[in-house]
């Protein structure tokens, strides 16, 4: 009889010893790992891969749904290693100027052609790193991402307001990017988001697209990055990446609502240079990254499948 009841026993006291254990946490999730949802293009997983390695490759920091700066480690023109252990940061950030077609509209500013050469000279090393620090380069990193995604068609240029145009001249039938109002339509992964800078008000995407019909912002100065997720998991949340954020590549968390579309607060209005910073020690609630004139959503177009004419005809 007793040898019958010790397993019973032993069973019981191990139950007990498992229900008092604090539970283990689950295993965290990113984003960027995580393949993309049914009806995803190719078109935009390519895009999507290209960001996300590079986010990667920058040990991934980020910037939380409350605009802040959550995460970071390593910056442009740092001669530290990126998380291959080979790549060096400043060169990689040389590399997407070189290799997206954007350094040479900068031939004349000191130290662009620095960077064209290929790294080991002390002297022109030093001016590419200068060059690097002195002239954003998140437009050279959208170009770069559309160059590595393959995505015909796409107006790479160091200026973000140049692919703006492009998609807004389009119209209804632009190709690659058509632009759009981003409170209006719902964000999806392999777009582009963008927000106004350094305007004297907020404008949105009407006041943006007004100036564009009309033969203006030429030199606006602007900011766009990669939509990588959207709701992913049901968790309202928009997943971007950008390049030149904080001087790096940085994910960036945006609400989303119910619906799928961007919950943002209304943008912070520009402080004169004369006053002290919104953002301070003393003024937290200020301090919010994500607080940006949202103003542009290039909508991906993607390219149809070829027809099964179209398929035998290239073979040929």
């Amino acid at each position: 009889m007793h040898a019958r009841r010790k397993p019973a026993v032993a069973h019981r006291f191990l139950l007990c010893c498992a229900l008092s254990l604090p539970a283990l946490p689950a295993a965290a999730v990113e984003v960027c790992d995580i393949p993309p949802r049914y009806g995803v293009g190719e078109t935009a997983k390519a895009v999507i891969r290209a960001a996300c390695d590079e986010h990667r490759l920058w040990y991934r920091p980020f910037i939380d749904r409350d605009g802040r700066i959550a995460s970071l480690a390593i910056t442009e023109a740092e001669s530290g290693s990126l998380a291959d252990d080979g790549l060096v940061a400043w060169q990689r950030v040389a590399g997407y100027w070189r290799e997206s077609g954007t350094l040479s509209p900068m031939a004349a500013l000191p130290g662009a052609r620095s960077c064209m050469a290929l790294p080991g000279e002390r002297t022109t090393d030093n001016d590419c790193r200068a060059f690097l620090v002195d002239n954003p380069w998140s437009g050279a990193f959208v170009s770069w991402v559309m160059t590595r995604a393959g995505v015909p068609g796409f107006a790479r240029s160091p200026r973000h307001i140049d692919y703006i145009r492009a998609a807004r001249r389009g119209g209804a039938a632009a190709r690659p990017y058509r632009l759009t109002d981003p409170m209006q339509e719902k964000p999806a992964p392999g777009d582009l988001l963008c927000f106004l800078r350094e305007r004297s008000r907020p404008l949105s995407y009407a006041g943006l697209a007004q100036a564009l019909d009309g033969g203006g912002a030429d030199r606006w100065k602007s900011h766009c990055e990669v939509v990588v997720a959207a709701n992913a998991g049901g968790d309202q949340t928009l997943y971007l990446v950008g390049g030149n954020v904080a001087n790096t590549v940085v994910m960036r968390k945006l609400p989303l609502d119910r619906t799928g579309r961007l919950l943002m607060p209304a943008p912070a209005d520009p402080q004169p240079l004369t006053l002290e910073p919104a953002c301070s020690p003393g003024r937290e609630e200020e301090c919010d990254f994500n607080r940006q004139d949202w103003a542009a959503l290039l909508k991906l177009v993607e390219a149809p499948a070829p027809t099964p004419v179209d398929a035998a005809a290239s073979e040929r």
